[in-house]
């Protein structure tokens, strides 16, 4: 299990954009399960549908994409590197997620070519599916990056 503070030693991502409070279970490369504890107090609330808070389907996305950024960036050959967000290839959003929710993000690598990597996504609520599909992530080390 990772925690959120050894979350931020593999993600750049910091308050209020690290959107991970844990990972609870995690193969380097493959997969990972994390999960997002959904509270009032979240800024998104503030100004995304007042009096009747939702979060954003984007953040949603983001939040299982940084799951899957945890599980890229472990892999031996990625240390030190930046993971990020190199597009949406589908999405689908069941259910609203809203305060008190606990979002369960499950992330598992398809395929990976010229350091893009295809990853299918979803994240529930209980046992209800909130969002599912899948993404690309690119692992890089840009010029200038200091890991």
């Amino acid at each position: 299990m990772l925690t959120t503070i050894e979350i931020m030693d593999i993600l750049p991502h910091r308050y209020p954009f690290l959107l991970v409070d844990r990972i609870f279970d995690v193969t380097p490369g493959v997969k990972a399960i994390g999960i997002k504890n959904v509270t009032a107090d979240e800024p998104f609330f503030q100004g995304h549908f007042p009096g009747y808070p939702v979060m954003p389907g984007v953040l949603i996305v983001e939040a299982m994409a940084q799951v899957a950024g945890v599980a890229g960036l472990l892999a031996d050959d990625n240390k030190g590197k930046l993971g990020l967000f190199a597009g949406i290839d589908s999405m689908k959003f069941r259910r609203q997620v809203v305060p008190g929710d606990t979002l369960l993000m499950e992330a598992e690598f398809i395929s990976s070519k010229m350091g893009i990597s295809k990853v299918k996504v979803c994240a529930k609520v209980g046992d209800k599916i909130a969002a599912e599909g899948e993404i690309r992530v690119a692992i890089t080390a840009p010029e200038g990056w200091k890991s």
